[in-house]
């Protein structure tokens, strides 16, 4: 899986959750994650998540890290695997660093307050995701923490590049181990 951090921030509208928006903007074919900064507002019409536009639930971040991922070749409940694999590593990723962390599927909550947003969905062509992370955590509509502004990680480069490379090992040690077994 290639991977890479776009240093120019970008605002997540909900719009690069696209079959190969990777691709066509940083030539990262095949199976690719890529992070970025930027402000995150998702509005309803833009929203994956029916539960979100049901409730009402439009996303707002004053500042976030984003992480979208495209993988071709996976249904859609595999997807939502690789999805809590990923929320999975930035928890444990957090807690080497001394952040106590509660997941709830692929909520993560720090002092009972949200600090990220998921997705998973299925395209004609591949699984995509996307999980933000707050830096900030000032005007979100809900209570929230923010990697910086609560967490005190100011590192975030770093951060995102040590979560997408953890994840992109993870999925090439998975596909590794399924090629080492005998079938009974």
């Amino acid at each position: 899986m290639k991977t890479k951090f776009i240093e120019e921030d970008i605002k997540y509208i909900g719009s690069q959750l696209y079959p190969h928006w990777i691709y066509r903007n940083f030539k990262l074919q095949g199976d690719a994650i890529v992070a970025f900064m930027g402000e995150c507002e998702v509005k309803l019409t833009e929203m994956v998540d029916i539960e979100d536009v049901i409730n009402n639930e439009p996303i707002y971040s004053k500042y976030m890290l984003s992480f979208i991922t495209e993988q071709f070749n996976v249904n859609l409940v595999e997807g939502v695997f690789r999805q809590r694999l990923l929320i999975c590593i930035i928890k444990e990723l957090l807690e080497k660093r001394g952040i106590f962390v509660v997941r709830n599927g692929d909520d993560l909550m720090i002092d009972g307050k949200k600090l990220s947003v998921s997705i998973a969905t299925k395209s004609q062509t591949s699984i995509l995701i996307h999980t933000g992370l707050n830096i900030l955590s000032e005007g979100a509509p809900v209570s929230a923490a923010g990697l910086t502004s609560e967490l005190g990680i100011t590192d975030i480069k770093e951060f995102a590049q040590e979560i997408m490379q953890k994840y992109a090992d993870e999925l090439e040690d998975i596909e590794l181990a399924s090629t080492k077994v005998r079938g009974v």
